[in-house]
């Protein structure tokens, strides 16, 4: 099967390669305190390290990166609008699996656009990268999350006990993986 790039975009979501004119918005979005217990991120990034990230991005192969981000945008009227990032991260080429990343900016939440974009990169992973398995990791609390990767046919296959440390609290995570063909 020869992918293309429309492939990459169904109805009114596209996932895009990273490009400069993200910088700012990647800025924000990895210095937001709220997210860094997920990323596991103890001090703000630079403006310069999102500089040399977004200008070395997509460069490499993804397994030689170990990562593919791809931006969110919401399509309507030939308008554009960034609203999240999605991603295959921990790229194993041997045993052919990614984990998967996905943040939806507050106000584009609960309207199946973060389903759009999981159904998009659940392809690529598969039909593209010729991956055999994706995974995530959700904590147990986040309900929304949970239903998403569940109606894309992930299943949960383990728990994580006190596995994140969330204001100063700990906090239990449950793997999720949905296998190629499943």
């Amino acid at each position: 099967m020869q992918f293309c790039f429309l492939m990459l975009q169904k109805g009114s979501i596209k996932l895009r390669a990273v490009e400069p004119q993200d910088i700012d918005f990647l800025f924000h979005l990895e210095n937001k305190p709220a997210l860094w217990h997920i990323s596991q991120t103890l001090v703000p990034f630079a403006r310069f390290d999102m500089e040399q990230y977004v200008f070395s991005a997509n460069k490499q192969d993804p397994f030689a990166a170990g990562q593919v981000r791809f931006i969110i945008e919401l399509v309507q009227d030939n308008d554009p609008r960034v609203i999240g990032t999605i991603d295959l991260f921990a790229l194993d080429a041997v045993n052919r699996r990614a984990g998967v990343g996905i943040v939806i900016l507050e106000k584009y939440r609960r309207k199946s656009l973060a389903g759009k974009a999981l159904e998009i990169l659940i392809d690529y992973g598969f039909n593209f990268l010729n991956l055999h398995q994706l995974y995530c990791n959700i904590e147990v609390e986040n309900e929304a999350s949970l239903k998403l990767f569940k109606s894309r046919g992930f299943e949960v296959s383990g728990l994580k006990k006190e596995w994140n440390r969330k204001n100063g609290k700990w906090a239990d995570e449950y793997l999720l993986q949905l296998m190629a063909g499943g």
